[in-house]
């Protein structure tokens, strides 16, 4: 994929989920950082949208007969990964 269509699939991936959260697109997607780091604000958080064709499919996997994921990198901080209706109903209450 060119640069300028990964960009573009990009920006759509950021709006589509933005919009999903009720959310806000952060402008220029964090290239200028200070206050615009991030993709995405929504639910009183700044998110990072990443897309990719192929490469979280054991993820997903793994995500098939439970409801969250726990991922543990070597002497880093924990990572909880799961669908995000999922996360959106807990997240409601």
């Amino acid at each position: 994929m060119s640069g300028r269509r990964s960009k573009q699939k990009g920006s759509r991936r950021e709006l589509e989920f933005s919009k999903l959260i009720g959310g806000t697109k952060v402008p220029l997607s964090g290239a200028l950082g200070g206050e615009f780091v991030g993709d995405v604000r929504g639910m009183g958080m700044v998110w990072e949208v990443k897309s990719r064709k192929a490469a979280w499919g054991q993820l997903y996997g793994w995500l098939d007969k439970v409801d969250a994921l726990a991922l543990k990198r070597d002497r880093s901080e924990w990572l909880v990964v799961m669908p995000l209706d999922k996360f959106v109903e807990g997240w409601k209450g």
